[in-house]
């Protein structure tokens, strides 16, 4: 096997989640050149990775079917011994199918399965495994290959960056989430940094959209907490060497998660209307997961998360308790 093409087309949490995959093939084939092909917007998660050869980006904003196409010509060009395609959608099924491969693997969902060489059964999402190990089994047909946690790699340049901001003990909390029905509300947010035993920094992450989130917060905390708004201001692998020497990272079922999971960040997961077992959990060594107490018969509401509560209330959030997120700290301070 000398040359490998991965494909994940997905949002930043699950091209991150898939970075598995090439820690297993990089130790099944050390010496193969493997090559991923993302969305344009995720290719600096690839920045320096110590054995990808190429970072191939779709923009699927500019003039999209047109550059499919150039990408079809790269990719049937580039004699690729296996392509293994994450993505259950055509777009990415069509590349696969067309690739020239020896091994075009996928899994069967993809509406073009039918000419893969290796069409693998999609497991159901609610059956408590992890996406890493559905999408583990993706590469079984090209051999026993040994099944590796998701790992990004901060550059030099970057651990440099946040330097600064790890000379004393410090938290990191990530409050935004794209879907409504994911993120812990901002009131609980405030009510929970106001009640935290903790004094030393707090940094506050997210993407330049996340920025007003901070601030709504650090305006609504007051200055008893030092809080700083880092959103907007940190590349994806700075901050996630940032989470990497935290005491502790409070995120939401969303993409700080992972990338507290690809440096093995101790993390507490904050579940509202999506649960652990649709296979998203965190996977730090060290990692609490916090979800409402309550039986609420609405919950999960669906797989993903939703613009508002369909119900109106939000009591999967809601009825989360303050102490069930103190506690973890409590527990890390302790030992």
């Amino acid at each position: 096997m000398q040359k490998i093409l991965v494909i994940q087309t997905a949002f930043i949490g699950d091209v991150v989640l898939s970075t598995a995959l090439l820690e297993s093939l990089h130790e099944q084939y050390p010496l193969a050149a493997i090559d991923i092909l993302v969305r344009k917007g995720n290719e600096s998660l690839f920045t320096q990775h110590p054995f990808i050869h190429e970072v191939i980006v779709w923009d699927k904003k500019n003039k999209k079917y047109i550059h499919w196409v150039q990408l079809l010509f790269k990719i049937r060009t580039s004699k690729y011994d296996a392509v293994v395609n994450v993505q259950r959608f055509a777009a990415t099924g069509l590349w696969t199918a067309l690739s020239k491969a020896t091994f075009t693997i996928g899994f069967d969902k993809n509406p073009f399965s039918f000419l893969f060489s290796h069409a693998i059964q999609h497991l159901e999402i609610q059956n408590g495994m992890h996406e890493i190990d559905r999408n583990h089994q993706l590469i079984q047909v090209l051999g026993t290959i040994s099944l590796n946690k998701p790992k990004l790699y901060p550059t030099a340049e970057e651990v440099e960056q946040v330097k600064k901001y790890q000379g004393l003990a410090y938290l990191c909390i990530a409050p935004a989430s794209v879907w409504y029905t994911k993120q812990y509300p901002i009131a609980n947010w405030v009510a929970f940094l106001q009640a935290i035993p903790f004094e030393g920094p707090i940094y506050i992450l997210g993407g330049p959209g996340d920025r007003i989130i901070g601030e709504k917060i650090i305006d609504a905390v007051g200055s008893n907490k030092q809080l700083i708004n880092l959103a907007g201001e940190l590349g994806f692998l700075a901050a996630a060497a940032l989470q990497q020497k935290a005491v502790l990272n409070y995120v939401n079922d969303s993409a700080p998660m992972h990338f507290a999971s690809a440096v093995n960040a101790p993390v507490v997961a904050i579940y509202c209307s999506t649960i652990p077992a649709f296979g998203y959990g965190p996977l730090s060594n060290l990692r609490f997961v916090v979800q409402t107490e309550e039986n609420l018969a609405c919950r999960p509401c669906g797989i993903h998360g939703k613009k508002n509560c369909p119900l109106q209330h939000f009591q999967c959030a809601h009825s989360i308790q303050i102490q069930q997120l103190t506690a973890p700290l409590l527990q890390v301070l302790q030992h």
